[in-house]
């Protein structure tokens, strides 16, 4: 089995350097993103020994041992019995392996962690951690961050191309366009990345397969019919919203106006909350990045968000892609090399515009987008596809982002002279090399979001 380097793994190491027993780190991502596999080989390279108790399936005796926490030697000496493993004081560390199929076992992290003698990591999806604690006391003792699909980086190294990024990056500082032919080896790694995605076993199955896309269209299906099998396990009434809306993303991205209107959603009752939920539920599982409308731009876009119009964005662009074309069997080599080549047509900017939701979430950002509605013309006469906020310099940072070499920057330049107080650098992301235009606009390729 392939193992790629995770960048999350340095916060691992962290953790454990800081943490130093006094709390549990959990981890909270999407299906098949690779959690399991990173925090074993984590456990396997930092630890002299390790228990991985999978949720999904495991012994009988290992649940019950949970109603005995009374007696932690006790609890030990099963766990230790039951996987053949010898425990070691302050150099072992126990995981929760998909942890909200059994909630009792993150309650007791208040008392493993008070107890000291081991670490302990779990991981889950969130929204099914979150329908699964409304009977459990939230452990205090417990950090969290996030995971997400492997980024631009770990993909170009998983394709044995890592030090591009390095190039990319040095260009980028400098301001310089990349030389010509590895800009369009650059180009042609992007495009991969959007059609491929970063889910591990998506690359695996490119990889093991002499760079195959049918062998990872077919991965990527079943992780798409997983999903909707989580869906039809949801537990409230938005249930049928949440897979009639997922059903619709590529639909909805699709169209030039790519945000989401009640409209297009199968009424019912309870229309406002259930579209509440449905988004949020889609957003908390990681299935989707979600994009706010920011009504009044300025650097602290949390305070101005607007969930009255949202842009759905899939977490995975590969996934978005086979989810695209679902009513096909499976897409076959040659509908990718078709689209890799520039040979058929196709709506780039859905993915496009996906693919850099995906870079700058995984860099930290928050998702917000601008428009702005004429009431003269009855229609939106400006929108800019994402906002981002540089707190050092206290400004906006507009993006647009223009899948073709040519396009109209209209909507870019009528913002820039309403909000010029207000913003910094601005961006156009497009498949061009490096350049920065008359106005000051950075025109940059996709693949430099890694750097934004």
């Amino acid at each position: 089995m392939i193992k790629f380097k995770r960048k999350i793994y340095q916060k691992l190491l962290q953790w454990k350097a800081e943490s130093q027993g006094s709390e549990a780190l959990l981890i909270e991502g999407a299906r098949r993103i690779g959690k399991s596999t990173i925090v074993e080989t984590f456990a396997q390279h930092e630890y002299k020994s390790y228990i991985l108790i999978d949720f999904n399936d495991c012994e009988a005796s290992v649940k019950k041992a949970f109603d005995k926490m009374s007696d932690l030697n006790s609890f030990f000496t099963t766990l230790s019995y039951t996987y053949s493993i010898t425990l070691h004081p302050r150099d072992s560390v126990i995981i929760f392996d998909e942890v909200q199929k059994f909630p009792k076992a993150r309650q007791s992290i208040k008392k493993l962690v008070k107890d000291g003698r081991f670490d302990y990591i779990e991981t889950g999806s969130l929204i099914s951690i979150n329908e699964n604690v409304k009977d459990i006391t939230i452990p205090s003792e417990e950090t969290s961050i996030q995971m997400y699909p492997m980024d631009f980086e770990e993909f170009c190294e998983a394709l044995g191309k890592p030090s591009i990024c390095d190039y990319i990056r040095e260009c980028f500082g400098k301001g310089e366009a990349l030389e010509r032919s590895l800009h369009n080896d650059a180009m042609q790694l992007f495009k991969q990345y959007m059609l491929i995605g970063g889910m591990p076993q998506s690359i695996v199955e490119f990889l093991e397969h002499t760079f195959s896309f049918e062998y990872s269209d077919k991965r990527k299906r079943s992780i798409i019919a997983l999903y909707k099998k989580d869906i039809q396990k949801i537990k409230g009434a938005y249930k049928s919203k949440v897979l009639s809306t997922f059903l619709q993303i590529p639909a909805f991205l699709s169209k030039h106006e790519k945000r989401v209107s009640l409209s297009r959603i199968e009424s019912g009752i309870n229309t406002e909350n259930t579209y509440e939920n449905t988004f949020m539920w889609l957003s908390n599982s990681m299935i989707t990045n979600n994009c706010l409308k920011c009504s009044d731009p300025n650097v602290g876009l949390g305070l101005n968000g607007d969930d009255s119009a949202i842009k759905c964005y899939m977490g995975d662009t590969g996934i978005l892609f086979s989810h695209a074309f679902s009513e096909n069997a499976i897409a076959r080599d040659s509908l990718y090399k078709q689209i890799m080549n520039d040979k058929l047509s196709i709506n780039k900017g859905m993915l496009y515009e996906n693919a850099i939701a995906q870079m700058l979430t995984a860099n930290g950002h928050r998702l917000y987008f601008y428009t702005r509605y004429n009431k003269e013309l009855h229609r939106n006469d400006m929108e800019i596809d994402f906002l981002l906020s540089d707190s050092a310099s206290g400004k906006v940072i507009p993006i647009e982002v223009k899948s073709s070499k040519n396009y109209t920057t209209s909507s870019l330049t009528d913002f820039k002279k309403i909000y010029k107080k207000r913003i910094g650098k601005s961006y156009i992301i497009h498949p061009k090399n490096y350049f920065i235009k008359e106005n000051g606009t950075i025109c940059i390729p996709p693949y430099m979001t890694i750097c934004l």
